[in-house]
């Protein structure tokens, strides 16, 4: 029978949401229906983007505050500061060994199909809009070495006001080991770092809710201002960049998952909220709390995760560091621009200082390939303007590639850092709803981001209607050895 005391002390149920109530489901509907609106009502489509961007810009002012908060919560709470310098640099080393396999995947695909090769268009003849020619600018002014200097801001809030990820972590770092070395005096601050933390995943909470209008307003506008023609004019660039990104997906990072003993498969439907969010924003940005929150309800310390996953968004972007690759050998080889091998490396030592270079960016795929283009002189920068109309098409795989990278990348990190449950993870990507990891409540995660709701204990706890009784059969069963009691103490006098 279960005592009292151990029925208070287990964690509080909680039950998978039916699938007609999950976030992705209603996302899903959403993408389809501004497929449709846009299609067959483009100026409706258009009129549709304050929606989209509503939302966005809702998450993304949420984005730095979490950053910050997760990161100086997880260096304020460790005990050896010397592992969270070890994280920064494993986190770094495999960054930089993916996006080199990324790049080199989008070379060869190119070299392989050469769809550029018979367009022979002329980049002096190559007319650039108003808004391409301010991110070519962009990319042009852009300096490779800008990454470094660029991580000190100016002020303390002035990344925040901006939203500068880069120099958020860059303050959180400093933030979270000036509390660490101060010690017991900085306890209440580290106290009120998790209290703030949890309020500001209950407000994420909230906005998430609003994800399928975001999704539908973003993907209604996307449609009805591009068009499907433009789709179909470099469709198969298009097809060549997303058949190169799921091979990458499925090969390399599937790869590394089988190293770890998962299921790439398995963990993107663990994912697929995000993924369908992505989808429809074409931003990867709104579904960073998500993969920081499920990744250590699937068995991540909370130390590795809020210093890798933040750190990826602006050091491990697979999906642009293929888009990079395949798309600067496009335009040379769409201009005659012949690159010998040692060139086309050379042309990848590039990308890897543009592409940092352009981290955080608005339009920062873009204008890291101006950048690239720029640096290198050898293929002209205008003939961007020749993948101008389809990028926006592109982005979506771009992030959706950047987000599944950075999610293989923190278990990577976190098995080599022996900060991965293994057995949790396989579990939890199988759909298996497990109570929070050791250590952690239900106050510490949000069930609406996981998809759980806590069970009614009234209705449906077999533990309340088993321990109910039981508790009233004990309560008895102490009042009748006090009434024998009473009643030898009366016989005896």
């Amino acid at each position: 029978m279960q005592t009292p005391s151990s029925a208070a002390s287990s964690p509080p149920a909680t039950v998978k949401k039916p699938w007609y109530r999950q976030l992705y489901f209603w996302v899903l509907i959403a993408i389809v229906l501004g497929i449709l609106v846009g299609w067959l009502w483009p100026d409706t489509g258009e009129a549709m983007e304050p929606i989209g961007t509503t939302f966005i810009t809702a998450m993304k002012m949420l984005i730095c505050p979490i950053v910050f908060l997760t990161i100086v919560g997880g260096i304020a709470s460790v005990a050896d500061l010397k592992k969270v310098g070890v994280t920064g640099i494993k986190a770094l080393t495999y960054f930089q060994v993916g996006t080199i396999i990324a790049m080199i995947t989008g070379l060869v695909a190119i070299n392989i199909f050469r769809l550029g090769d018979g367009v022979n268009a002329d980049a002096a003849s190559l007319e650039t809009t108003d808004s391409a020619e301010t991110l070519i600018k962009s990319g042009e002014e852009k300096q490779w070495w800008e990454f470094i200097t660029h991580l000190v801001p100016d002020s303390v809030l002035g990344p925040f006001v901006e939203g500068d990820i880069l120099q958020v972590i860059f303050l959180a770092v400093i933030f979270g080991v000036a509390i660490n070395a101060v010690g017991q005096v900085a306890a209440p601050i580290r106290d009120a770092v998790e209290r703030l933390t949890a309020v500001i995943f209950k407000v994420l909470g909230f906005i998430m809710k609003l994800a399928p209008l975001g999704a539908f307003g973003a993907m209604a506008f996307a449609i009805g201002k591009y068009g499907v023609s433009t789709l179909t004019s470099l469709g198969s660039l298009i097809l060549l960049f997303y058949v190169t990104s799921a091979f990458f997906v499925i090969v390399v990072l599937g790869s590394v998952m089988a190293y770890l003993r998962l299921n790439i498969f398995r963990m993107l439907g663990f994912f697929k909220e995000e993924l369908l969010l992505i989808l429809g924003t074409s931003t990867a940005e709104p579904a960073l709390p998500g993969l920081m929150r499920k990744m250590e309800y699937a068995g991540v310390k909370k130390t590795t995760v809020g210093l890798v996953v933040p750190t990826g968004y602006s050091f491990n972007l697979d999906g642009a560091a293929i888009y990079l690759s395949l798309a600067a050998l496009y335009i040379a080889q769409a201009t005659n621009t012949d690159l010998s091998i040692p060139q086309q490396l050379g042309l990848l030592g590039v990308m890897l200082l543009t592409s940092k270079g352009a981290a955080g960016v608005a339009g920062g795929g873009f204008i890291a390939l101006t950048a690239t283009l720029s640096t290198l002189g050898t293929i002209p920068a205008a003939g961007i303007m020749l993948i101008f109309g389809i990028d926006k098409f592109m982005s979506e795989c771009r992030a959706l590639v950047n987000f599944i990278g950075n999610a293989v990348a923190t278990l990577f990190v976190a098995k080599w850092n022996h900060e991965l449950d293994v057995d949790r993870a396989r579990r939890v990507f199988a759909g298996e709803v497990l109570p929070p990891p050791a250590g952690e409540t239900e106050n510490d995660f949000d069930m609406e981001i996981l998809e759980q709701e806590p069970r009614d204990r009234h209705r449906h706890d077999p533990h309340r209607d088993n321990t109910a009784p039981a508790l009233f059969a004990e309560a008895d069963a102490v009042r009748i050895d006090h009434e024998r009691l009473d009643d030898a103490h009366t016989a005896r006098h």
